[in-house]
């Protein structure tokens, strides 16, 4: 029976690609965004083992349908790769818009921790694995940075989940790229990391043998 994938951030960028990575492993993908359009042109590409789900991670009750969608389709959840984040339009602390602070805040750890809490009771049915998208800016400091503060967030949580989830069996996950050619950067960055590279990592995180724990994947442009 083929085990199932939960991605959120699914409709482009490392999420798309790490869906067509699944796929291609022979895994069913359960692909959560906000973007429907997007959506659902993923999921005809990807046939019957994808399901698309419209909603929005940084709103508990959407997450929980969307648990409930993947397992009344698939069955179960193996693994999940909590990948929906932001940077900011303008950076600083006091130059960049307090809303817009607040919001990348929101999605980038509020609703991190959030897809965590609604996918673990189904991750520890299955000995599972949680990946979360953490960044280069989360191992080093940035000055003023509050998106690499956020990420900084992300490293601390994987690592104490890692332990948490290590008690019943589970792995948790963090991989940490550079640039990445996504729409991220608004100019692109056609030399540096491809989507696919970062699925790759993601696709040998689930996969390990049970025996192999892989805590930290850091990926860098050689360029």
């Amino acid at each position: 029976m083929a085990k199932t994938l939960f991605i959120t951030g699914a409709s482009s960028g490392i999420g798309a690609a790490t869906a067509r990575a699944a796929v291609e492993q022979g895994w069913n993908v359960a692909l959560m965004a906000r973007s429907a359009d997007k959506l659902t042109s993923l999921a005809q590409d990807l046939g019957e083992q994808a399901l698309p789900i419209v909603g929005d991670v940084t709103r508990m009750a959407d997450l929980d349908q969307a648990v409930s969608d993947c397992i009344g389709k698939f069955g179960g959840i193996d693994a999940v790769f909590a990948n929906a984040g932001r940077g900011l339009d303008k950076p600083g602390t006091v130059e960049g818009d307090l809303d817009d602070i607040r919001g990348m805040i929101e999605l980038n750890i509020t609703a991190l921790v959030q897809t965590a809490r609604a996918t673990l009771p189904e991750l520890k049915k299955t000995k599972g694995t949680l990946v979360l998208t953490g960044s280069s800016a989360g191992r080093q400091h940035i000055k003023g940075s509050i998106y690499g503060a956020t990420k900084w967030f992300v490293h601390g949580y994987a690592g104490n989940m890692a332990d948490e989830m290590r008690e019943w069996g589970g792995r948790c996950a963090v991989v940490a790229p550079g640039m990445v050619d996504t729409p991220f950067f608004d100019n692109g960055a056609p030399d540096k990391l491809q989507p696919q590279d970062v699925a790759e990592a993601v696709i040998q995180a689930i996969t390990a043998p049970q025996r192999a724990a892989i805590r930290e994947i850091y990926l860098m442009p050689q360029n």
